[in-house]
This record gives C-alpha cells, sequence and structure tokens, in this order.
C-alpha cells in the first residue's frame, strides 16, 4: 500500500506543515512536511484517537 499524504488546505504555502495520511493497520499518520524520507520519525493514532481529536480541534477545545 503506497501512502498517500495530505497537506491541510490552511497550510501555508512553503512553510512548515503538519501532514496525515491513512496508514495500514486503521492508523493515522502525522509527521512535519519537511520531513518526507521512509525513514523519517511519524506520529500514529489509532483512527478513534484521531476522530476525538479532530471532534475536539473542530469545537475549540484547542484555541489558544
Amino acid at each position: 500500500m503506497e501512502v498517500q499524504w495530505r497537506k491541510s488546505s490552511k497550510s501555508a504555502q512553503g512553510g512548515n506543515c503538519v501532514e496525515v495520511a491513512e496508514l495500514p493497520g486503521n492508523l493515522i499518520g502525522v509527521r512535519d512536511s519537511k520531513d518526507t524520507g521512509p525513514d523519517q520519525p511519524v506520529l500514529a493514532f489509532s483512527r478513534a484517537s484521531w476522530d476525538t481529536f479532530k471532534a475536539g480541534v473542530l469545537a475549540g477545545k484547542f484555541d489558544l
């Protein structure tokens, strides 16, 4: 399975961005867009944890 990384449409062009992808094993991967090599670090979350995080973001629970 080839992983398809996506950037947020709100990401700055040419800036520091976070990318997400669906990974094998029903996981969601998160990485820094500058770290694109196969051996670069990736945070992996279960789909349930990712969905809970996304819901919190959309609800404004993480506003600074």
